[in-house]
């Protein structure tokens, strides 16, 4: 086996995060070193993107601040992730929805995906 991948799998297997793809609403804790003390801050915002495979995967969130649009990349398997919260599941036929950045108000909004349970 190659060495490269022999230290992936002992990486990939580290942390449980949950299932999200493109157009989610999520929450993303991830700490912060400022100095020698350390914070839990919280970006939420929207997954415009998922990529990469594996230890390389990443995803794209984009939140709208004080009007101007901030994105940021986080590795899945980065140490600093202390947590993910879906708020909302979104209903996108996109992998990638790039098309947000272009988008303001209403038209910007996606629709919410409602999963319906079924009582036996």
């Amino acid at each position: 086996m190659d060495a490269i991948k022999f230290v992936e799998q002992d990486i990939n297997g580290t942390s449980e995060l949950p299932d999200f793809k493109a157009g989610d609403s999520v929450s993303v804790s991830y700490k912060i070193k400022e100095g020698n003390k350390e914070r839990i801050q919280v970006f939420q915002g929207t997954v415009i993107q998922r990529r990469g495979s594996g230890v390389n995967e990443t995803f794209t969130v984009r939140k709208v601040s004080g009007g101007i649009g901030v994105e940021r990349v986080f590795p899945m398997s980065s140490p600093f992730i202390e947590s993910i919260k879906v708020n909302k599941s979104g209903s996108v036929r996109r992998a990638r929805i790039f098309y947000l950045r272009n988008r303001t108000g209403k038209s910007a909004r996606i629709r919410e995906k409602i999963f319906v349970k079924k009582e036996d």
